[in-house]
């Protein structure tokens, strides 16, 4: 195994001190040109890379910001993670990112690494809805963001969707297309952006003198395809099924879908479908979904934004504050039947 070179293997092939290599890299300004350059010639030679943690622990100051999400395979987090690398970019700043896969344990896992790493910190979407997670991280005194989540119970900034307009856009639009019995596909009910969503569909049939009773819900474990397919077997079950469904995000649309065509029901005059995120796949699907778009690349920036201004210097001049951007519905031929 290779031995990996350090900064007194350069001072050694270079002649000089180690303090010199150390201005070279640190302060090349203060060093003689010829000295310097063969103190670059001498790191070119033999691959020396410098130790970006030590760094780090000299400087008490991280390059890095974390970013845990609740799920990678969704492209919504993509699109988060792109916004946030964007805005960390143009400060020189990276970005490690983690997924948590809806997991309270690896939540847990990836947030003390990222105190062991001591990054300059964390923009946090929370699978754990108890808190506890985050109060176990606040001990450490790195600063973080909360992304898709409002800062409930705690002083934190958050930046997030009002997801109960959301939800009521869905189901406004679908009451308004003539549906009476609608379907709630509502992933796990531990997470506030489902119970928001939810909050917001029977708002939208209240607003049209129609109970609860017309909105039907059906949870899941999980927020991902295959749990919208498993939603649709069960909705095709059904002796009285609805004539809609409203799902929780769009890989669980996507999953109904794949349920109705793989049945030979029609989408939608047999049954109408919204999702929620507005991912590039919805309007790629066989039939183009009608969805609740996030801007999920601006969640991303400005919740990076926002981080990077309390970690600036002391972050003294720094308010914490709530960000709530607001949704759109993008209508397409998934809601589209004629009733």
């Amino acid at each position: 195994m290779a031995q990996s070179v350090g900064i007194k293997d350069v001072a050694r092939a270079a002649g000089v001190s180690v303090g010199t290599v150390s201005n070279v890299i640190n302060r090349p300004d203060t060093v003689a040109t010829e000295t310097r350059a063969r103190v670059l010639s001498a790191i070119d030679r033999l691959g020396y890379v410098r130790s970006e943690s030590a760094r780090q622990l000299r400087a008490g100051r991280s390059r890095i910001m974390g970013l845990l999400v609740l799920d990678m395979g969704n492209p919504f987090f993509v699109d988060v993670a792109r916004g946030a690398e964007r805005a960390a970019r143009r400060s020189g700043l990276g970005v490690m990112v983690c997924n948590s896969a809806e997991s309270v344990g690896e939540e847990a896992e990836y947030l003390a690494l990222f105190a062991e790493q001591r990054v300059r910190g964390v923009l946090l979407t929370p699978a754990d809805a108890t808190g506890r997670n985050i109060a176990s991280f606040r001990r450490h005194g790195i600063p973080f963001v909360l992304v898709d989540r409002v800062s409930e119970g705690t002083t934190e900034c958050s930046v997030s969707v009002d997801d109960v307009a959301g939800g009521a856009l869905a189901v406004r639009h679908l009451v308004d297309a003539g549906h009476r019995s609608i379907a709630y596909v509502s992933g796990p009910p531990g997470f506030n952006q489902v119970r928001d969503r939810r909050t917001g569909a029977l708002d939208a049939l209240a607003e049209a003198g129609l109970g609860p009773e017309h909105l039907r819900e059906l949870p899941t474990e999980r927020l991902d395809v295959a749990a919208g397919r498993d939603a649709g077997a069960r909705l095709l079950g059904l002796a009285d099924r609805p004539t809609a469904v409203f799902c929780a995000n769009d890989l669980l649309a996507l999953g109904v879908l794949q349920a109705m065509y793989a049945a030979g029901v029609n989408v939608p005059d047999d049954l109408a479908i919204v999702g929620y995120d507005d991912i590039e796949f919805a309007a790629a699907a066989a039939v183009p979904l009608t969805s609740v778009r996030q801007p999920a690349v601006t969640m991303g920036a400005l919740a990076a934004e926002m981080l990077l201004e309390e970690t600036e210097d002391d972050g003294s001049g720094h308010e914490h504050r709530r960000v709530v951007l607001q949704p759109e519905l993008v209508v397409r031929r998934s809601s589209l039947s004629a009733r």
